[in-house]
């Protein structure tokens, strides 16, 4: 029987991801818009973005934080071209996005000493093999696979190398032990629902010093440059920003960090991510046709939650079409790079009622596809 109540937000797609609930254009504080970036307003909004994160996410004392160009993959490339060099390197891999720091590192960077662990598709590959003499590169939830890293023990206290983590989809909901990441990366437009072309650059004590006493062999362009003289560009880390960046944009991340801080900050958005899993975990154990893409519960992603289906590469797109034409589910196909499958968001700006509306859909929806 096709189901009769729908979700009330349909989108479930995995970036950009579904505003917060209670979204409106007309409760951002728009006094910024038109204003230089470089005023004293705007300077003070964009400051206000880099401590207000820092506060929330209860980062170790000396840990800064900046607003940096396009989206997390500019903050990652950033980090990769201005640290590594003098170490070794220990890059992982299990999805496309790790792949992809794997070919910035060798065949972009051409550095020669790197040791890649990959594993396919909804497996990790062995953490504990990170050297901590070497400087270590991962993902720690991989969006396009639906794995996550379960937790940071295999990262040594002692270590020598910087770990570097991007981690888009997992801050604001998975639990990060901040000490042991030297430099983090994510983007607004994924777990707080914000808007694109924004990075976050997290940075420990360590990570500075690194970048105040190694100088890359290699050119770098203006915007990945983030010291002068052999001195951190602090003022990055105050809302003094690199280039232009959108003050709407910055209106639309202060209005989502307010809303986390109202919920009662990041445990509480940790937690409706995992109360939103939990309605696809109670799905999939009731149907023997989807299963989670993810090899095992304790590395199944609670954002980018992916799952199989017991149907052929043209049923399952035919059936994400299907929910996408009834309304109620947009943007929910596998990633490109990844097995075919279903892609569902289920990171703190979801409502877990939306989840539960939609589940019956994906019962219709599969056996409409597999006839």
């Amino acid at each position: 029987m096709k189901p009769t109540v729908k979700p009330a937000h349909a989108n479930f797609s995995s970036g950009p991801c579904s505003k917060r609930p209670g979204y409106a254009l007309a409760q951002l504080d728009v006094s910024t818009l038109g204003r230089s970036h470089r005023s004293a307003l705007g300077k003070a909004a964009l400051g206000r973005a880099c401590s207000a994160t820092a506060e929330l996410l209860g980062l170790p004392d000396g840990y800064r934080v900046g607003v940096v160009p396009a989206s997390d993959t500019g903050a990652m490339e950033m980090a990769l071209w201005s640290l590594l060099g003098p170490r070794p390197v220990d890059a992982f891999a299990w999805e496309s996005f790790g792949e992809g720091w794997i070919t910035d590192i060798v065949k972009q960077l051409k550095l020669d000493a790197v040791n890649t662990y990959t594993a396919p598709y909804g497996q990790l590959p062995d953490l504990g093999r990170a050297n901590p003499q070497h400087d270590v590169v991962f993902t720690w939830n991989g969006t396009t696979s639906g794995v996550k890293v379960p937790a940071g023990d295999w990262i040594r206290d002692d270590r020598e190398g910087l770990t570097i983590c991007d981690a888009t989809s997992a801050v604001f909901a998975m639990d990060l032990p901040w000490s042991k990441l030297d430099v983090t990366t994510f983007s607004w437009q994924k777990v707080l629902g914000g808007e694109g072309a924004h990075g976050m650059l997290v940075l420990s004590p360590r990570a500075v010093e690194r970048l105040e006493n190694y100088r890359p062999p290699w050119p770098l362009p203006k915007i990945f440059r983030l010291t002068s003289g052999g001195k951190l560009l602090d003022g990055v880390f105050r809302g003094e920003t690199i280039n232009t960046p959108s003050m709407l944009c910055v209106a639309d991340y202060l209005d989502a960090l307010d809303w986390v801080r109202g919920l009662g900050g990041v445990a509480e958005t940790i937690a409706r991510s995992n109360r939103n899993l939990a309605v696809i975990e109670r799905f999939v154990a009731a149907n023997d046709w989807i299963r989670f893409l993810a090899a095992t519960p304790e590395i199944r992603s609670n954002t980018s939650v992916c799952l199989v289906l017991d149907l052929p590469e043209a049923g399952v797109k035919a059936m994400a079409k299907l929910l996408e034409a009834e309304g109620v589910a947009h943007d929910i196909g596998a990633y490109r790079d990844a097995p075919a499958g279903l892609r569902i968001w289920c990171g703190a700006t979801i409502e877990a009622a939306d989840l539960e509306a939609l589940m019956p859909w994906l019962t219709w929806a599969y056996h409409a596809s597999k006839g």
